[in-house]
C-alpha cells in the first residue's frame, strides 16, 4: 500500500486519471490494457482513481473453478500498468463488482496488496470504497478528493442511492478537513450519478432526433443534451441509470459550496459535462472492451488541478482513437457489443416489438391467404 501523502508538483500541478466501468470478464480484453497503458504513457497522471465496476461481475466466467483466484488475475491484470509506471491509484466500486462473489471490502483487501494503492480512513470497515484523500502543497492540506461507494442494486433491481450513514460520514469528513475555519474545496468521484443529472439534461417529445428513452422514475420520458453541452464535445448513448430514491446527497454536496465537481461514471456511453447551483456534473464514458460502449471513443478522464486557483479545474477525456490506430483484438464482438440494448428496459421494449412484429407479420400473412381463399 502507498502511504506518501499526494502532493502538488514542483509546478504546481497536480493530474488524475479517472478510469470508469473497466468491467472486465475472467480473460480480460487486451484492448482494455492498451487503453489504460497508452494513457497513462501519454498524460502521466500523479493519481489514477478508479469509480467503479472494474470487474463484470455476471459474467459467467467467473463461476467456473476458482472464482476468487480468478478475481485475483483480472485485478492484477488491471493494476499491472499502474504498477510499472508507478502511480498511485485509488478505488471505490460499483453496481456489479461484488456479484463476483467477494464483498466490496473482500475487493479492497486486494488492491491493498499492491504497492500502490492509496486509501483515506475508511468510511466503515464494510465500507472500504468511501474514504478521503488529501491533498498537500509541500506540507499544507489545500484540496480534498472523496471517493464514495455509491452502492448497487436492490433484491427489486433499482439502484440503490448513497445512504444516510454515508452522508453523515462526508459531512464528518467535511469539517475535519477544514483548514483555517474555511472548508477545503474538493472533487467527488462516485460510480452511479444523482438523480440531478437529469436536470442538466433536456426534456424532448417522443421521435425527437437523437433522444435517448428514460426509464423507471422517468419512463416514458426521452431526453437530449443540450446544445452547449454536445458543442463541447459531449455525448449521450443512454439515459442517466440513476437512484429511483433520492437520497438528498447533491444536496448535501452543495451546501457548503466547496465541492467543485461530481465525476462518475456507470452509463458506459455517456461523457459530458453540465452544471448544477455551482457543481459541475460530469459522467465518464467507459474504458473496458468486453462490455458494450462508445466504439473507439472508450477513453478515460483528465482532471487537471493548479495550485494557484483552486476553484476550478481542467479536464477532457483521451480516448482508444486517439491514441493509437491499433485493431481491435476482437472486432466482431466490439459490433456485437456496440449494438446491444443498453439495459434490461430496453431489453423488454425489444421484446414487446419483436413480438408484435410477429405478431404483425402472422395477421399479414392470414390476410392473403384468407383472401386467396375466397
Amino acid at each position: 500500500m502507498y502511504s506518501d501523502k499526494l502532493k502538488f508538483n514542483s509546478d504546481g500541478k497536480f493530474k488524475i486519471m479517472q478510469i470508469a466501468d473497466i468491467q472486465e470478464e475472467a480473460s480480460v480484453s487486451p484492448d482494455t490494457i492498451r487503453l489504460i497503458t497508452l494513457a497513462i504513457e501519454k498524460e502521466k497522471p500523479d493519481l489514477i482513481v478508479l469509480t467503479g465496476d472494474q470487474l463484470h461481475g455476471i459474467s459467467p466466467s467467473y463461476f467456473t473453478g476458482n472464482s476468487e483466484e480468478k478475481v485475483r488475475k483480472v485485478i492484477d491484470t488491471i493494476v499491472s500498468p499502474f504498477i510499472e509506471a508507478g502511480i498511485p491509484f485509488a478505488v471505490t466500486f460499483g453496481n456489479h463488482d461484488r456479484q463476483v462473489g467477494l464483498s466490496n471490502a473482500e475487493q479492497a483487501d486486494i488492491y491493498n496488496c499492491y504497492p500502490y494503492c492509496i486509501h483515506g480512513k475508511y468510511a466503515d470497515e464494510n465500507d472500504k470504497g468511501t474514504f478521503r484523500l488529501p491533498l498537500y502543497c509541500e506540507d499544507k492540506h489545500i484540496f480534498d478528493i472523496f471517493l464514495i461507494d455509491s452502492n448497487g442494486q436492490s433484491v427489486t433491481g433499482e439502484y440503490l442511492p448513497v445512504s444516510e450513514a454515508q452522508l453523515d460520514w462526508f459531512k464528518t469528513e467535511r469539517e475535519k478537513a477544514k483548514e483555517d475555519g474555511i472548508y477545503t474545496n474538493a472533487i467527488v468521484f462516485q460510480h452511479i450519478p444523482v438523480p440531478e443529472f437529469f436536470d442538466i439534461i433536456k426534456r424532448v417529445k417522443f421521435g425527437t432526433k437523437g433522444a435517448v428513452e428514460a426509464f423507471r422514475t422517468h419512463k416514458g420520458e426521452f431526453y437530449v443534451l443540450p446544445e452547449e453541452i454536445k458543442n463541447k464535445g459531449g455525448f449521450m448513448g443512454e439515459s442517466p441509470a440513476t437512484p429511483d430514491r433520492n437520497s438528498g446527497e447533491f444536496e448535501v454536496l452543495k451546501e457548503k459550496g466547496n465541492i467543485l465537481a461530481l465525476i462518475v461514471g456507470h452509463d458506459h456511453i455517456n461523457s459530458f459535462i453540465g452544471e448544477k447551483d455551482g457543481i459541475k456534473l460530469i459522467y465518464t464514458q467507459c474504458a473496458g472492451f468486453n462490455v458494450y460502449g462508445p466504439k473507439l471513443k472508450r477513453g478515460v478522464r483528465i482532471i487537471e488541478l493548479d495550485k494557484n486557483d483552486l476553484s476550478e479545474f481542467n479536464t477532457y477525456t483521451v480516448t482508444y482513437d486517439e491514441l493509437t490506430s491499433e485493431k481491435l483484438s476482437k472486432p466482431l464482438k466490439e459490433f456485437v457489443l456496440t449494438h446491444i440494448p443498453t439495459s434490461m428496459e430496453q431489453v423488454k421494449r425489444l421484446a414487446v416489438l419483436g413480438f408484435m412484429g410477429v405478431g404483425t407479420v402472422g395477421s399479414v400473412a392470414l390476410y392473403h391467404i384468407l383472401k386467396k381463399r375466397k
